[in-house]
């Protein structure tokens, strides 16, 4: 019912860009807030970056800041991550998630994750 699949990931020289997307469906996306997670090899998942329902709010790792540029289009239930000067260190599966409130704690549902690897 519910389904988020991200898609767009693949292989970068360091330096280089990437868009992520992650298409969504079975819930109301638009009254959801939205957020990316990375898991990198050997590490646990951790957040990276989250937008509200009107995408008027968001919030950044320091890691990303400057760097990724999370974004929404609710016409099409479309989150996007605009990732710039990628690092080696930014290697991971990157998964979407839908969660409610302006910052959530928990998040409901999450997609299957797209990988990232950014060699140097």
């Amino acid at each position: 019912q519910v389904q988020l699949v991200a898609s767009g990931g693949g292989s970068v020289q360091a330096g280089g860009s990437l868009t992520l997307s992650c298409a969504a469906s079975g819930f109301t996306f638009s009254a959801y807030t939205m957020a990316w997670f990375r898991q990198a090899p050997g590490k646990e998942r951790e957040f990276q970056t989250s937008i509200t329902w009107a995408g008027d709010r968001q919030n950044y790792a320091d890691s990303v800041k400057g760097r990724f540029t999370i974004s929404r289009d609710n016409a099409k239930n479309t989150l996007f991550l605009q990732m710039n000067s990628l690092k080696p260190e930014d290697t991971a599966v990157y998964y979407c998630a839908a969660g409610v409130g302006y910052n959530p704690r928990n998040y409901d549902y999450w997609g299957q994750g797209t990988q990232v690897t950014v060699s140097s």
